[in-house]
């Protein structure tokens, strides 16, 4: 564990503070675990990743520029989330190549810019949890968190050390499960072809839960087991390794 303590501004992401708040409130509970301070700036809004994606440079902007002015002063800025996370780090920047300071303050918001288990493993050193949970799982790697900022190893290194979860893998982990943010409403057709494809990769497993790391690939997958009526319990990987499993599922009808 790295010594001292670190001042983290949580970006909770609209999905997790439309659908699913458990998840940032695991978030901050693990990352108090890791020794960090943390706040959650009341003006923060969307990453602009939905504006950004459909080509609507202009309010993008306008958004970056509003998350950079809500974190900044902080030591680091944390997501559930490796797609809001790599909108920051990667995409923030690129938009403004043609303003060097909106483009210096990008760059350095989006150095102090961590999807959440990844800022626990590599920046906190953590090694493993507390947590208990009975359950064969098994987890899909979200597209953005994979393949823009390496996360695959340190959600698994943490899912290690939960007591009693056992961990099948996919055939097929790293194939996308067809959310993709806007793909799912622009491709429909091909979306659902891509849901049903990992449905089946996830039962394949035996497995009676999925984690993963992005909410929007969890409801996604959750959706498409529910219609198919398939029992798999679909759950943020942050609710696992906190401890926090007694909100009922993703995707569970609500009472």
């Amino acid at each position: 564990m790295v010594e001292g303590r670190a001042r983290v501004a949580l970006f909770v992401t609209c999905l997790v503070d439309l659908f699913r708040p458990t998840v940032g409130f695991a978030a901050v509970k693990l990352l108090e675990q890791a020794g960090c301070t943390v706040e959650v700036p009341r003006a923060q809004t969307c990453c602009g990743q939905p504006a950004y994606n459909s080509g609507d440079r202009a309010d993008a902007k306008t958004i970056a520029v509003q998350v950079m002015d809500a974190f900044s002063g902080y030591d680091y800025v944390v997501a559930p989330s490796g797609s809001c996370a790599g909108m920051i780090r990667l995409h923030y920047p690129k938009m403004f190549v043609d303003d060097p300071t909106s483009r210096a303050r990008a760059e350095e918001l989006a150095a102090r810019t961590w999807e959440l288990v990844s800022f626990l493993v590599d920046v906190r050193k953590m090694g493993e949890v507390a947590a208990q949970w009975r359950r064969v799982a098994t987890y899909h790697d979200a597209c953005s968190g994979l393949r823009e900022l390496g996360v695959r190893d340190q959600p698994r290194r943490l899912l290690a050390s939960v007591e009693g979860l056992e961990l099948r893998e996919l055939l097929n982990p790293e194939v996308c499960c067809g959310f993709g943010g806007t793909f799912c409403v622009k491709y429909p057709e091909i979306s659902d072809k891509m849901v049903s494809e990992k449905a089946d990769d996830i039962a394949a497993t035996g497995a009676d839960a999925v984690l993963a790391g992005d909410l929007g690939c969890l409801l996604n997958i959750a959706g498409k087991l529910s219609r198919q009526g398939r029992q798999v319990e679909v759950r943020h990987v942050a609710e696992v390794l906190a401890g926090m499993t007694s909100a009922p599922p993703i995707g569970a009808p609500r009472s």
